[in-house]
């Protein structure tokens, strides 16, 4: 089972190409970054994670571009994958999302993995372009039309909310016929039937290893009912701040069919997230692997 890192403050301050350098160096998989292009001072709805009558966490403000700093990070690495985590696709114009993600995918020699989500701010969602009550309607139709623009060339689309004559969109993502898509979603019915009809994968933040079992079953069965091959699935679970640390419970998901855990680094600094890094290298990557990295 891989092991990825989700680094929720990129900046100067908690520089991606530094992270991610010594995260490959030490054996982890894949290195994801969150999507909050603004966060609206006045709304009704705050972070999902705020502590009843507290307040928000400081990370919410302090998201980088995700696209933006995945290239930093891609060139300072060659076999780390790329992920969003996950990216706000109702937010974003389709056309040129999946422009810049084919360019990054390209450019990076095909490492881009794309999760996706719906967000959880109505007011975020409005200001950027989005239809919130009806965001994974819209999320769909995004995601159909990229799916042309990385496929096809020419391309052409006519959809709900995406709608576009015969367009040449180069160059094209080197993962054929795109990167991975992975659903972000919390389990609930619907998500998963979103992931088998359109999706590569599933990448749940959940609150056990329990709920994330039954959520891969029901996928699971979806798949099956549906003519499609559970096998064909990508089953990822985003760890919260201080979630799957160990390798026990690593053991527990990978044994349930996880393919991938993504652990959130809980520094802010650069300092900090390297020593955090190691240690987590230590606890949850191979020795074998981790004694050759040493050695190098």
């Amino acid at each position: 089972m891989d092991v990825g890192l989700f680094h929720i403050n990129a900046s100067h301050d908690s520089d991606p190409a530094v992270v991610a350098k010594r995260a490959e160096e030490l054996g982890f998989e894949s290195y994801w970054l969150p999507d909050h292009t603004i966060i609206p001072v006045d709304r009704a709805v705050l972070y999902p994670a705020t502590p009843p009558g507290g307040e928000e966490p400081e990370y919410v403000f302090r998201c980088a571009d995700p696209l933006i700093a995945l290239a930093r990070a891609s060139a300072v690495t060659t076999r780390l994958k790329l992920g969003t985590g996950i990216c706000l696709v109702a937010e974003r114009n389709p056309l040129l999302l999946a422009k810049q993600i084919a360019s990054l995918d390209n450019m990076s020699g095909g490492r881009v993995l794309v999760g996706i989500g719906g967000g959880w701010s109505p007011e975020e969602c409005t200001i950027m372009g989005g239809d919130f009550d009806h965001r994974w309607t819209q999320i769909k139709d995004h995601v159909a039309a990229m799916k042309v623009l990385w496929r096809d060339d020419p391309s052409e689309y006519h959809g709900r909310y995406v709608d576009f004559p015969a367009v040449r969109a180069l160059p094209k993502p080197v993962q054929r016929p795109h990167p991975p898509l992975l659903l972000g979603a919390i389990a609930n019915p619907r998500s998963h039937r979103r992931v088998v009809e359109w999706a590569d994968g599933w990448m749940p933040l959940v609150q056990s290893i329990d709920e994330f079992a039954e959520g891969v079953a029901r996928i699971k069965q979806v798949a099956e009912d549906s003519g499609r091959d559970p096998a064909t699935i990508d089953f990822t679970v985003v760890g919260l701040a201080g979630q799957f640390r160990n390798t026990e419970d690593h053991r527990a998901l990978e044994k349930i069919g996880c393919n991938r855990v993504i652990v959130w680094i809980k520094a802010m600094d650069n300092d900090g997230m390297l020593a955090e890094i190691e240690e987590l290298a230590a606890e949850l990557i191979s020795e074998p692997a981790h004694e050759q990295v040493q050695l190098a």
